[in-house]
């Protein structure tokens, strides 16, 4: 059964804010060499660096991998570079937006479980879709804050 894609775009933080990346990934290295100096040289025990910054890479990796994102008539889904993240409609409560994108969440009014329990979508660089995405939210979803 073939699916009626309603709305598709992507994001890609790193390309679509290039001075922004330039600043983190100095930040990046500023911070590696801290925690090596720290963890290696004072502590000697490396293992505290590569767990560190293992930790700290693993949650920035979705602002350097492009994001897909596509919404039919059965729910959300979210295309990562090796994850697909499905979610029915039905899973929702309410939904709202904020400057970068809009959290879909689980429960019937904003909880701030919402970033483990939701599903955000962020807009893309030139945010085309905006408009037609709150049409398709109100539609399926039907709560805005």
């Amino acid at each position: 059964m073939s699916r009626e894609v309603l709305l598709k775009w992507r994001s890609w933080p790193a390309v679509e804010r290039p001075w922004t990346t330039v600043i983190l990934v100095i930040f990046l290295i500023i911070v590696a060499i801290l925690v090596w100096n720290i963890t290696v040289n004072i502590w000697q025990t490396p293992f505290y660096y590569y767990l560190g910054m293992l930790l700290v890479l693993g949650n920035l990796i979705p602002w350097f991998i492009p994001t897909d994102y596509e919404l039919d008539h059965q729910g959300v889904r979210v295309r990562y570079l090796f994850i697909t993240v499905n979610r029915r409609w039905e899973d929702f409560g309410c939904y709202y937006q904020d400057k970068r994108g809009i959290m879909l969440s689980t429960f019937k009014m904003p909880r701030r479980l919402d970033p483990f329990r939701g599903q955000s979508l962020r807009f893309s660089g030139d945010r085309t879709e905006v408009e037609e995405l709150n049409k398709i939210l109100m539609d399926k979803i039907g709560k805005k804050y």
